[in-house]
């Protein structure tokens, strides 16, 4: 097990976390940090559990907003471009 520190707000807070599982601990650190002001007014700056909560809120919000997005892939983009454009070809061929 490796330690990370990580600081959110003013604050700092050591985490265990697997091995080799470290920078992925980092970025979800400093995503926390991002909102951590936000979160700190939205809170009335009472408590570093409170903003917590509020961090944590706006997370799951962001998280169903991307969950209610349409899922088409990359692939499935570039395989509607392609179609098109054999139309197209198909098109100009029978004329």
């Amino acid at each position: 097990m490796a330690d990370v520190t990580l600081t959110i707000g003013d604050r700092r807070h050591s985490v265990a976390c697997p091995d080799g599982q470290e920078d992925q601990v980092r970025r979800l650190g400093t995503m926390l940090d991002a909102h951590w002001s936000t979160a700190a007014r939205a809170s009335g700056g009472l408590n570093g559990e409170r903003t917590m909560l509020f961090v944590a809120l706006m997370l799951a919000d962001a998280l169903e907003e991307a969950d209610r997005r349409p899922t088409a892939t990359k692939d499935e983009a570039v395989l509607e471009r392609i179609a098109t454009r054999l139309e197209s070809l198909a098109a100009s061929l029978e004329q």
